[in-house]
């Protein structure tokens, strides 16, 4: 009886020394609960834009997504000034970037329709031209 139970216990390490070196790294380790949901729902789309501050101008400067998606805009700055990015009507702002090569990445949920203005709050920055638009349809 004692070699049965050891042979089963030697069998079910075997197993799952097998299981281990063939699972894929990062890969969910399935889990068997019942009555749990794992249903998961996205309203809307992830957007991602990359918005470039120079010289007194954002590239690109106008962003077009639909409401309910989540957007993700990254700001860079390449220039020797300071720069920003912010949105009033959906209280969007990333920090003042204050070095060139440096960049800062915010997320927020597009739950408003309509055109916003984008701008640069730097001293005179918005004055001299650096605004783009975000249009959410």
């Amino acid at each position: 009886m004692n070699k049965l139970i050891g042979l089963i216990v030697l069998l079910v390490v075997i197993l799952g020394g097998i299981v281990l070196l063939t699972k894929k790294s990062g890969e969910p380790v399935p889990v068997n609960e019942p009555n749990v949901d794992v249903t998961t729902t996205t309203i809307g789309e992830v957007k991602e834009f990359i918005v470039v501050g120079t010289d007194f101008k954002f590239s690109p400067a106008e962003m077009k997504v639909n409401a309910g998606d989540t957007v993700r805009i990254t700001l860079k700055n390449p220039d020797v000034m300071p720069h920003d990015l912010k949105i009033d009507e959906l209280n969007f702002a990333t920090k003042i970037i204050a070095k060139g090569g440096a960049d800062e990445t915010i997320e927020f949920i597009a739950d408003k329709k309509g055109t916003f203005e984008y701008y640069c709050s730097v001293g005179n920055h918005r004055e001299k031209g650096m605004v783009g638009k975000l249009i959410v349809e």
